[in-house]
């Protein structure tokens, strides 16, 4: 048996670095993410927590060439919806000129200077409300993953 024919039939562990296409959707099938979309695959250490944690939990005992289709709770991604990361903010903080718009987005600097995301959640007379949550806190996410290649 070849080396290259072993490396087929070994299963993923923890530690060893993959390379996958995935597909990611929502629970009513719209399409969030899609590697192979963008043609470009992951490379990613399993067990490293470098992504969300039941995506990670998902590889080991994949087969090179093997299709996995998860479902994840918002647990096992980006987590439930957390009241704390809604902030009221004047809306003499934006430019004048600014077009506050109920489910736009809006850009920023944290008080250390890291860059800011946040969905704009209301729009009051003096003040807009921010949703500073991951865009896809709160929901269940389906994975179709491709095993590509495991180094």
């Amino acid at each position: 048996m070849s080396k290259k024919t072993k490396t087929k039939t070994k299963k993923v562990k923890s530690g060893q670095t993959v390379s996958v296409h995935y597909v990611g959707t929502l629970e009513d099938g719209t399409e969030f993410d899609s590697s192979r979309k963008r043609n470009e695959a992951i490379s990613h250490e399993v067990g490293s927590r470098q992504l969300i944690s039941g995506f990670d939990a998902a590889l080991p005992g994949m087969k090179i060439g093997e299709i996995k289709k998860v479902t994840l709770k918002p647990d096992e991604a980006y987590g439930e919806i957390n009241p704390e990361a809604f902030q009221t903010i004047p809306q003499s903080s934006f430019p004048s000129d600014f077009q506050f718009k109920i489910g736009g987005t809006v850009r920023g600097e944290a008080p250390n200077g890291a860059p800011v995301t946040a969905r704009i959640e209301s729009v009051n007379e003096d003040t807009v409300v921010l949703d500073f949550n991951h865009p896809l806190a709160g929901k269940t996410l389906n994975f179709e993953i491709e095993l590509l290649n495991v180094e």
